[in-house]
């Protein structure tokens, strides 16, 4: 028996490490992410390729670990190859979409039934391993594909869209780790004289502004809460030199809006710019930095 699927990357548009604190995140797929193959086999192996070569998966490693525990979640051995179509720890979600493929093809491989629930579930035993404590909208997303809004109260919500979203993605080349990331802006709250209530509030505020807009595509709606949110994820210093930089070009570039997604501290930038997506692209790459618009 053989398994073949794919998944899709995202892009968190606002509520990134809100989500985490309970408020709900709005985010979209960009229409590529990880495809994987499976065939069942005496052993379970893993090879994973993206545009520069294979991955070196060394033993009791984290990507070594998430595979081993996938295996176990979803009760089937395999041979699996995949291959990462998008930007690696770039706040993309490419974990979670490479998770996703794998649940979906390991659980092809059984020659059983299964639902979005169940990928879900086996995907998350294998984002945990990454992440620590993740929010799963990086998964939802991966699984249910399109806009959504997520909570962890609620889970994932579609969010009708009246026009494509005029996304742009920057990479800014800088990483850094997700886990770390989200333990620095928890700690940052604690901090906080009531626990950073009033700013996961207006984050909360900047995601139901936006989902009323995206309702209707009023993108200067969409621009005016995505900038409110990358002010709350700069006063948390998640934004890097390289960040700034990609914003102001993308500004300049006739962009409405541009900010920071998924965990910070380099990652990608996302740019809405409605009628001037070239541009910003073409700005961007001017510049040095690896672009390209989303085709959800």
């Amino acid at each position: 028996m053989a398994g073949e699927a794919k998944a899709s990357g995202k892009a968190i548009l606002l509520g990134e490490h809100a989500v985490v604190h309970g408020v709900p995140a709005l985010a979209i797929s960009i229409g590529q992410g990880a495809r994987a193959s499976a065939r069942l086999a005496p052993t379970a192996a893993l090879q994973v390729r993206d545009k520069a070569g294979s991955w070196e998966i060394e033993k009791d490693s984290d990507l070594d670990r998430a595979f081993h525990a996938l295996v176990k979640e979803v009760g089937v051995i395999a041979d699996v190859h995949a291959h990462v179509d998008i930007p690696t720890r770039a706040g993309l979600g490419s974990s979670a979409c490479l998770g996703v493929a794998l649940a979906r093809a390991l659980l092809t491989c059984r020659g059983e039934p299964f639902d979005a629930p169940r990928v879900m579930q086996a995907a998350m035993v294998w984002e945990r391993v990454f992440h620590g404590n993740p929010s799963g909208v990086d998964v939802a997303v991966a699984v249910q594909g399109g806009c959504i809004e997520y909570s962890r109260s609620t889970g994932a919500t579609p969010v009708p869209l009246a026009q494509p979203i005029p996304l742009c993605i920057g990479d800014t080349g800088d990483r850094s780790c997700t886990r770390q990331m989200v333990q620095r802006v928890s700690l940052v709250l604690d901090r906080q004289f009531d626990g950073g209530r009033h700013g996961l509030e207006a984050i909360r505020s900047c995601v139901e502004t936006a989902r009323k807009a995206l309702v209707t595509a009023d993108w200067q709606g969409v621009a005016n809460a995505m900038h409110d949110n990358q002010q709350w994820l700069v006063d948390l210093g998640l934004n890097t030199p390289n960040s700034d930089k990609l914003c102001e070009i993308a500004l300049a570039a006739g962009a409405l809006a541009a900010k920071i997604t998924g965990a910070g501290g380099g990652g990608c930038v996302i740019a809405l710019a409605p009628r001037r997506q070239q541009e910003v692209l073409d700005a961007w790459r001017a510049s040095g930095f690896e672009a390209f618009a989303i085709h959800p």
